[in-house]
């Protein structure tokens, strides 16, 4: 209850803060329209993020988080994957859309986010490993399940701003543009609307982690 309670604290800050945002913009300029196309495909992402990156975890165990072949995945940056994915890109099929978005995205995020679970998941010498394959699995699907809500409620605000890089670099409208220029042009409500939103989907994660407790 008192994690709880701190977290919407927090999130109630930084609704007052979008709301009460200070100074305005440089030049005249009004919220732009959000990318109701984009939303669809940034769906699909987290979908498959939040399935894969658990999978891959759940699979490899602790042990994935020292592998280096996953380790050198990671590490390129987000605009390394863009550059590559354009380079790739046949001239034929035009420009890159939303599918080519979403694929550079999954290339960025995924070996890292496999990662992050892989080292938040306890040793498993001797035990459970002792108990045979079974009782592994088992263990690590529990534990899995208990990292799940917390994961995704400190990841998601990451996923959006890294989306950034990817939407600018593959001239894409989507949802971390859309966010970064409400906060040029000091768009409060639309500011407030990404916070309660962003707020929602935590505490949707806090209520799956006390069902799966």
């Amino acid at each position: 209850m008192r994690d709880l309670v701190q977290g919407l604290a927090v999130w109630a800050l930084g609704l007052a803060l979008a709301l009460g945002l200070p100074g305005f913009a440089w030049k005249a300029a009004s919220p732009p329209v959000f990318p109701w196309g984009a939303l669809g495909p940034a769906c699909l992402a987290v979908a498959l993020l939040s399935g894969l990156a658990p999978m891959l975890a759940w699979i490899g165990g602790p042990g994935l988080a020292d592998r280096r072949s996953l380790a050198l995945l990671e590490a390129p940056p987000d605009l390394l994957w863009a550059g590559l994915l354009l380079a790739l890109w046949p001239n034929q099929w035009g420009p890159p859309g939303l599918g080519a978005w979403l694929a550079a995205f999954l290339a960025a995020a995924l070996p890292g986010e496999a990662r992050w679970l892989a080292q938040a998941m306890p040793g498993e010498h001797p035990f459970p490993l002792a108990w045979g394959q079974a009782a592994t699995r088992r263990m690590r699907r529990l534990v899995l399940l208990r990292l799940w809500g917390r994961w995704m409620a400190a990841r998601l605000p990451i996923w959006l701003t890294a989306t950034l890089v990817l939407e600018r670099v593959l001239g894409v409208p989507g949802l971390g543009t859309d966010w970064m220029t409400r906060v040029a042009v000091r768009d409060r409500t639309g500011l407030a609307l990404w916070i309660l939103v962003l707020a929602l989907l935590w505490g949707l994660s806090r209520f799956w982690e006390r069902e799966t407790a």
